[in-house]
């Protein structure tokens, strides 16, 4: 079975800094992308920022330069570090990543996506 789970988040004055962190459990055989995604209330779930295996990321144009994903596979770990926060990224985070778990007859099984249950960041004005 494999867990997704988020912690990190927290109510931050504007302008703040947080680290959000990603830890999946479980029988894992393999980890390709890793990414964070956020809900405000009354809007759909958007994507903040992705990394791939090799380490290489991708950023919603709001998150540029403000936001660093990174990862660490040898912990099946994914983080991000928010700065200069503002009260738009006020949102529950969500952690997704694309997992293959392992399986003890054949090895690995199919790769799905799985999702961490959120953790809520605050950003006051």
């Amino acid at each position: 079975q494999v867990q997704v789970v988020e912690s990190g988040g927290d109510a931050v004055p504007a302008g703040g800094s947080l680290t959000l962190s990603c830890v999946v459990l479980g029988s894992i055989y393999r980890i390709d992308s890793m990414g964070w995604y956020r809900q405000a209330p009354g809007k759909q779930r958007e994507l903040v920022a992705e990394i791939t295996r090799k380490g290489t990321p991708t950023y919603e144009d709001s998150a540029r330069g403000r936001f660093t994903i990174s990862r660490d596979n040898t912990k099946n770990l994914v983080t991000l570090q928010m700065n200069s926060l503002k009260p738009e990224d006020t949102a529950v985070y969500y952690c997704k990543a694309a997992v293959t778990p392992a399986d003890p007859h054949s090895g690995a099984g199919w790769e799905n996506d799985y999702w961490g249950q959120g953790t809520q960041v605050t950003v006051s004005s």
